[in-house]
C-alpha cells in the first residue's frame, strides 16, 4: 500500500485516530528500524472526532514494533519441558480439534475455556462467542476486561438496566466540574485529558477539576482540589459528599421522584457519614470535603470520570454505583457536560462488551441468564434451542482455579499475557503449569505466557487485518489492513472460524471476510441500547467513525449527528419501569488492609509510555529509554523511618510473593501508601513482577479482582544489589536468551 491509511490506535480505550504513512513515498527515502525493517510512520488524524489530531508517544511510535520479534508460524510441543517445533497450520488445527473433541467427550464442554483481550477486534470477539457459547455450549469465555472494566459493566447494568457509558468526549469541553476518581487520566488516557486541560485553562474561573487519588499524579497537579484519600475509602468519601448535599437540600427532587427508585434507602445510609467522621477515615480535611460537595452543588453540569482505581476493587461495583448515586441525586445525567463516565482500559474493551465478550453476557448487551436473550442469539446463530447454557461461565480468576483443581482440560489464550497481568502471580503460574493443553495465540514471541503453552498460533495484529473497534465514548472506527501479516499469521477470527468448521459447524462459520462477520454481529444489536445495525465496514470507510446508537433506519439525511450522542437524554432508562436505581452501600474498605506485619498499602498502575505487559512497547527503543526500569514510589517520612534514600534497592513482600526494585522517594504519594508500575514481567526485569504481590479477592458482583491494593512490608537491601532491573535494550534477542530452555525453539526461531 502506498497511500496514507486512516485507522485507530490499538493501545488504550481513548481510541485515537491515526494516519499511517508508508515507509517510502515519492521523493523520500525508506525509513528503517535498527534491524533494517521498513517502518511505517504514524501521526494523529485531525479528522477523527475523538482525538482531533492529537497522539501520545505510544501511538506515535506504534509502527516501530510491528516487525520486531513476531511469531510467524504455528509451533507445537507435547509437554512444557520440550522445545517448540514449527508445524503446519493443518497440523495445529488437527491437534486443537482433536483435543477439543476429547475434552468435550470426557469432561464436558464446561472443561473448555478461552481467555481473550480488548486487543481483539469486534469481529474476533464475535466469532469466538459463536464458537464457544453457541457451538461448543460453554460460556467459559472471559477477557482481560474482567480485570479492567467489569465493575463498570456491573454498575451500569444495575443502576441503568444496561451497560453503556452515557457520555461523550465533547462533555469534557462542556462541563462545569470534572470529578476524577481512581484515574490518572493525564498519563493513562492522555489525549482526552489534553482536551479537558485546554478547556479548563481557558475557563479557570467557572470550571473546576476535582481529583481523588492517594498520589499527586500528573492529573492531580492540574486539580483545583486534590483529595488524597487513603486507599479503600472511596465509598466513605462519596457518601460523605452525598451527606452534605442532602443536608443542604442541594438535590434535584423532581428528577429523583420521577426518574429513580431507592432514594429513601440511600438517604438513610448516607445519614451515617457526617463530615468530621468522613474526613478522619479518608485522611483529608473537613474543609476539602465540604469544598468537593460545594463544587457538586454549584455546578449545573458535573462529569465524573473513573478507571482502574475504582474498578479494580473488592467493592468495585459498589464504588461505581455510589458515583452514579451522586449523579442521580443531583440530576447530572442525560445532558451535555454531565454524567458518569467510565474510561475504558483497552482499545476494544467496549467492542468486546458489545459482542458478548465476558462470561455472563451475550452479543448486543444480553445476559446469558435471560431465556429470551438466549433464544434470540440461538436463532441468529441457527442453533437448536437450548444450545447456549443458562449458567454464566468461569470468570478470569475462576479459570485459574479451574486449572488448579484439574477441572479445565483445554485452555485457549488469545491476545493477552496472563502470566504477567493476573493477580497472585505465583499461584497463577502454578495453575498454568497444570494445564493439560494450552493454546496461546499472539502476535509476538517471546512473551511470558508462551512459556506455559503447548501450541503457539501466530496472529495478525493491527495494520494486518481489517476490523472494527469501539472506544470509551462508543465511537466505532474501521481499521483497515494496510500491510501483509508476517509469515503465516492469520486474523484471530479466521483461526476461530476454521476450528469451528473443522468441528462440523460449516454453516455457522461460512464467513469469507471480516465485513461479513460484522454484518452478522450488528444484526444482534438491532433494537438494543447498543444498536449498531446501521453501521458496516463500507459505511465506516466512506464516512469515518460513527458513534452508536446508530440503527439501520438512520441515514445520513435522518441522523442528527454521527458524533456526540448521549444516552438517556429523555431520562428514560433501560430498566423495566424506565427508572434508574439508587444503591445503598456502606463502605467495607480494603479486602487486605495493612497490619503490624504488612504496614503499607501498595497500589499499582500504568506509566505514560508503556502499555500493559510490554509485549509491544517493550520493543520500542524510545519508550524503553523513557521508562528503563520499575521504581517504587515512597513518601519521604516512610523512607526516613526505614533509613532509605532514592535510588537504593528494597525488597517488597506480601503474603504471596516479593519483588526487588529501586526506591523513588517523593512527596507525591500519601504516607503509608506505595506505588509500583505493573508493566514488568520476567522477560523485561528480574524479580520485579508487580502481581507477585497482589491478591485475587474480588468484587462479588463484577468478579473483578482488587489489583489496586494489597498489604506489603518493605526491607532495605544492604550492599550492592545485582542490576536485576536494568531494561533489556535488545529486547527480543535478549529475551530469547533469558527464556527457560523449555521455551526455546528446536531449529529455526519464530522470527527467522
Amino acid at each position: 500500500m502506498t497511500e496514507v491509511a486512516k485507522t485507530l490506535c490499538p493501545y488504550c480505550g481513548v481510541g485515537c485516530g491515526l494516519e499511517v504513512l508508508p515507509p517510502a513515498s515519492p521523493g523520500k527515502a525508506v525509513h528503517r528500524d535498527s534491524q533494517g525493517n521498513p517502518v511505517w510512520q504514524a501521526r494523529g488524524d485531525r479528522a477523527h472526532p475523538s482525538s482531533q489530531g492529537m497522539v501520545c508517544v505510544k501511538g506515535a511510535t506504534l509502527p516501530e514494533a510491528l516487525d520486531k520479534d513476531r511469531l510467524k508460524y504455528p509451533m507445537m510441543r507435547d509437554s512444557l519441558d520440550q522445545p517448540f517445533k514449527r508445524v503446519s497450520w493443518a497440523a495445529a488445527f488437527d491437534r486443537i480439534v482433536e483435543q477439543l473433541q476429547r475434552v468435550r467427550q470426557t469432561q464436558g464442554p464446561e472443561a473448555i475455556c478461552m481467555y481473550g483481550s480488548g486487543q481483539l477486534q469486534s469481529e474476533d470477539y464475535y466469532v469466538a462467542q459463536k464458537l464457544l457459547k453457541g457451538c461448543l455450549g460453554t460460556n467459559n469465555f472471559d477477557a482481560n476486561s474482567r480485570l479492567c472494566m467489569s465493575s463498570a459493566v456491573s454498575g451500569y447494568i444495575q443502576s441503568f438496566g444496561s451497560d453503556g457509558p452515557p457520555c461523550c468526549y465533547a462533555d469534557l469541553e462542556l462541563t462545569d466540574c470534572a470529578f476524577l476518581i481512581g484515574t490518572n487520566t493525564a498519563e493513562c488516557h492522555p489525549i482526552i485529558f489534553n482536551r479537558f486541560r485546554k478547556y479548563h485553562k481557558k475557563n479557570k474561573r467557572k470550571v473546576k477539576l476535582v481529583v481523588v487519588d492517594p498520589r499527586r499524579t500528573e492529573t492531580a497537579k492540574d486539580a483545583d482540589l486534590h483529595l488524597a484519600i487513603r486507599p479503600g475509602t472511596d465509598i466513605t468519601l462519596l457518601n460523605g459528599i452525598a451527606h452534605i448535599l442532602l443536608k443542604q437540600g442541594q438535590i434535584n427532587a423532581l428528577f429523583i421522584d420521577e426518574c429513580t427508585t431507592g432514594f429513601t434507602e440511600y438517604a438513610e445510609v448516607v445519614s451515617h457519614y457526617p463530615p468530621a467522621q468522613v474526613a478522619q477515615v479518608c485522611g483529608i480535611s473537613v474543609q476539602d470535603l465540604e469544598t468537593a460537595a460545594q463544587y457538586w452543588a454549584e455546578s449545573e453540569r458535573v462529569l465524573s470520570l473513573w478507571s482502574m482505581g475504582v474498578n479494580q476493587s473488592s467493592e468495585g461495583t459498589a464504588k461505581v454505583r455510589t458515583i452514579i448515586n451522586l449523579h442521580l441525586m443531583t440530576g447530572n445525567i442525560g445532558k451535555p457536560g454531565a454524567g458518569p463516565f467510565s474510561l475504558t482500559g483497552q482499545p476494544n474493551a467496549m467492542g468486546g462488551r458489545e459482542a458478548g465478550g465476558l462470561a455472563h453476557i451475550l452479543p448486543g448487551y444480553r445476559l446469558v441468564k435471560d431465556p429470551w436473550h438466549r433464544q434470540q442469539v440461538e436463532q441468529v446463530w441457527q442453533l437448536p434451542p437450548g444450545s447456549i447454557s443458562p449458567e454464566p461461565g468461569l470468570a478470569a480468576w475462576d479459570m485459574m482455579l479451574g486449572l488448579e483443581y484439574g477441572q479445565v482440560g483445554f485452555f485457549w489464550i488469545a491476545a493477552t499475557n496472563p502470566a504477567v497481568s493476573m493477580p497472585d502471580l505465583e499461584r497463577t503460574k502454578a495453575a498454568l503449569r497444570k494445564s493439560p493443553f494450552t493454546v496461546y495465540q499472539d502476535a509476538y514471541f517471546p512473551t511470558e505466557t508462551a512459556d506455559f503453552a503447548h501450541v503457539l498460533l501466530p496472529a495478525a495484529q493491527w495494520s494486518e487485518k481489517p476490523g472494527v473497534m469501539t472506544n470509551s465514548e462508543r465511537m466505532v472506527t474501521y481499521c483497515p489492513a494496510f500491510r501483509l501479516p508476517p509469515g503465516e499469521a492469520k486474523a484471530d477470527w479466521e483461526i476461530f472460524a476454521e476450528v469451528g468448521r473443522r468441528l462440523g459447524f460449516e454453516s455457522q462459520f461460512a464467513f469469507e471476510s471480516s465485513a461479513q462477520v460484522y454484518d452478522e454481529f450488528v444484526q444482534l444489536t438491532q433494537g438494543r441500547l447498543c444498536d449498531m445495525s446501521g453501521i458496516s465496514h463500507q459505511r465506516l470507510a466512506d464516512v469515518g467513525p460513527i458513534q452508536w446508537p446508530c440503527p439501520v433506519s438512520e441515514t445520513a439525511e435522518t441522523a442528527v449527528d454521527k458524533h456526540d450522542k448521549r444516552l438517556y437524554t429523555n431520562l428514560w432508562f433501560a430498566t423495566p419501569d424506565g427508572r434508574a436505581r439508587f444503591a445503598a452501600f456502606h463502605a467495607q474498605g480494603l479486602a487486605e488492609p495493612p497490619d503490624a506485619d504488612y504496614p503499607f498499602v501498595m497500589t499499582t498502575g500504568r506509566l505514560y509510555g508503556h502499555w500493559h505487559t510490554q509485549s509491544r512497547t517493550g520493543r520500542v527503543e524510545k519508550i524503553t529509554k523513557m521508562h528503563p526500569a520499575p521504581l517504587l514510589e515512597m513518601n519521604p517520612r516512610d523512607a526516613q523511618k526505614l533509613e532509605i534514600q532514592s535510588g537504593e534497592w528494597v525488597e517488597v513482600r506480601s503474603p504471596r510473593g516479593s519483588v526487588k526494585l529501586r526506591v523513588q522517594v517523593t512527596q507525591n504519594i500519601k504516607r503509608g501508601t506505595l506505588f509500583m508500575p505493573m508493566h514488568w514481567g520476567f522477560l523485561w526485569a528480574e524479580a520485579a513482577e508487580c502481581n507477585a504481590l497482589t491478591h485475587a479477592q474480588s468484587c462479588p458482583m463484577s468478579l473483578q479482582p482488587e489489583l489496586k491494593a494489597c498489604a506489603v512490608q518493605v526491607w532495605p537491601l544492604s550492599g550492592e544489589h545485582p542490576e536485576a532491573n536494568e531494561v533489556l535494550t535488545e529486547a527480543g534477542a535478549t529475551a530469547l536468551r533469558t527464556l527457560p530452555k523449555s521455551s526455546i525453539l528446536s531449529g529455526a526461531t519464530p522470527t527467522s
